[in-house]
């Protein structure tokens, strides 16, 4: 859905989606499963500028690997967005300013408009957790063999090995044989 400035001029833009599962893509690892819900409301900020905020929520489930087993893990996202664009350029015909706190809140966009769909997909990965896991107690994959370890431990030692000590063993050795 692409909500323009000249609409915006006229008035406020309510808007109501239902993205069907799959259509937004994200990278090879997540994907969207289950319809993206999104409501709210764009509205020009500025008419000079051409600034836009949008704001609303949305409600989503996506799928990816657990980062520690990589067994495929269900994340329910319910998520809340303000946010604001300035158009393009804006931002190129400033010179090397100071940045102050509230820009680094602002997006950009290009053109005479914005693409809903690529602020929602935004929204999604910004409310993603640094890591994705199946349970807190996950016990991941063995480095050695490759078991998943939450279906079946495995026989694998896996001794932690410090090579600062090296060089102090080597000596230790080389003393005890002049001895």
């Amino acid at each position: 859905m692409l909500i323009t400035l000249q609409e915006l001029q006229l008035h406020s833009v309510r808007f109501t989606v239902d993205i069907p599962a799959g259509e937004i893509a994200f990278d090879n690892k997540v994907t969207q499963s289950s319809v993206l819900h999104a409501e709210g409301v764009a509205e020009l900020v500025s008419y000079s500028l051409g600034d836009i905020r949008l704001r609303g929520n949305l409600q989503v489930t996506v799928a990816a690997p657990c980062d520690r087993c990589l067994e495929p893990v269900a994340l329910p996202i319910q998520d809340a967005f303000d946010l604001v664009y300035t158009p393009a350029s804006e931002a190129s015909e400033g010179g090397e300013e100071e940045i102050d706190d509230a820009a680094v809140e602002v997006g950009f966009y290009e053109g005479n408009g914005i693409q809903l769909n690529d602020v929602l997909r935004e929204v999604i990965l910004l409310a993603l957790p640094m890591q994705l896991v199946c349970n807190e107690g996950c016990k991941g994959i063995c480095p050695i063999c490759g078991q998943n370890r939450n279906q079946r431990e495995c026989a694998c030692q896996t001794a932690a090995a410090d090579d600062r000590w090296n060089k102090l063993k080597d000596l230790r050795t080389e003393i005890g044989q002049r001895h």
